[in-house]
Parts: structure tokens; C-alpha cells; sequence
């Protein structure tokens, strides 16, 4: 019988890791849509940006989503989609930036630039289900307010590393931070397409 649970239990896991996949794509699949249009647009002006105002950026997006979620009400049309998909969009800014490094090439072509993105996004997803192996999709039973609250404690984390000039004892570096940022990101735009969806 506990042998029967846990097969079980293995089955329903493994059916909702499969399920998280497909929504993550989706949602990956509109944000690198944006990033592709805006590039073609605007180039790859975000060369200019150092790693600690790439960090700003995405301080003042994941700020407006908590002014809204407490404030329940908002004044400016652009929505918390949105601004999470900005995170997401930032994020990957900032590990493509990272693996640049000194490079001094501002106007990367757009097709170089679009497969940065996506090795960048391949490795974070990868962590994703890392993680999620390990902690059981426990993302899934958060609400959006304390993820949100999640992504500033570690905005909070990276801005202190930067201002030790990227130093740490026991931490992660940067990019991992980078990296929950915009997975957690993608969790909330998940869990509100589902509630769209009730």
C-alpha cells in the first residue's frame, strides 16, 4: 500500500512538473516576444546599462507591483503583467550582460542577441526544475503578494552584493538572484493565467 502512495504520488508530481513546463514556455514565449520586437526596434541599447542599474530597473517594477497589490487600485494603465514580464526581460538583460562581460561591443546583431537569450533562458528553466524536484512545486501554493515580496527581498539581496563590489562569504553570486528573480516572475504570471482561467 505505502509502496502504491508513493507511485502514486510520483505519477500526480510528475504530471504537474510536465504541466509547469508548458506554462513556462508560454510565458517565456510572450516575454521573448516583446525582447525580440523591442530589439528591433531599439537595438541592444541595454549594453549601456551596468549590472547595478539593470538591478534599479527591476527594483522599480517589482515596487509599482507591491504599491498596486497593497494599494488595490492603480492610476497608470501599463499592468502588473506587464511589469513582470519586464522583471523576466531584465533579468535575462543582466545574465547576458554577466556573460558578456568586458566586451565593449555595444550593437550585437539581432540574431546573436536572440540566442543569448534563449541559452540564458535554457539555464534558468534548467534551475527551475532543479528546484522544483526538490521542493515539490511548493510555489503553487503561495500567493502572489509573497512571491512578489520574494523577488524584492532578493532585489534587496543583489543590491547589498553589488555594493560589496560582488563579494560574498556564504551567498550565491548575482546571477543566481537573477535567476529566482525571474523564475519567481514566471511563477505569477503562471498562477494569474490560472486564475484568469476560474
Amino acid at each position: 500500500m505505502i509502496n502504491l502512495y508513493f507511485c502514486r504520488s510520483a505519477i500526480r508530481h510528475s504530471s504537474k512538473m510536465k504541466n509547469t513546463s508548458a506554462q513556462y514556455d508560454v510565458i517565456i514565449s510572450q516575454c521573448r516576444q516583446l525582447f525580440e520586437k523591442k530589439t528591433a526596434d531599439y537595438g541592444t541599447a541595454w549594453r549601456i546599462m551596468r549590472l547595478p542599474s539593470i538591478t534599479d530597473q527591476i527594483m522599480i517594477k517589482a515596487n509599482r507591483i507591491r504599491s498596486i497589490q497593497q494599494a488595490g487600485t492603480q492610476l497608470v494603465e501599463d499592468s502588473i503583467e506587464g511589469e513582470f514580464i519586464g522583471i523576466v526581460n531584465y533579468c535575462l538583460i543582466a545574465l547576458m550582460q554577466l556573460q558578456l562581460g568586458n566586451e565593449t561591443l555595444l550593437e550585437l546583431p539581432l540574431g546573436t542577441c536572440m540566442d543569448l537569450y534563449d541559452k540564458e533562458v535554457r539555464q534558468t528553466k534548467d534551475l527551475l526544475f532543479r528546484k522544483n524536484h526538490d521542493y515539490g512545486e511548493a510555489w503553487r501554493q503561495m500567493r502572489i503578494s509573497s512571491i512578489t515580496d520574494i523577488i524584492l527581498m532578493k532585489l534587496l539581496r543583489t543590491k547589498q552584493i553589488e555594493d560589496n563590489e560582488g563579494h560574498t562569504i556564504v551567498s550565491e553570486g548575482v546571477a543566481a538572484n537573477y535567476q529566482d528573480m525571474m523564475n519567481y516572475s514566471i511563477f505569477c504570471l503562471i498562477l494569474m493565467d490560472e486564475n484568469k482561467a476560474k
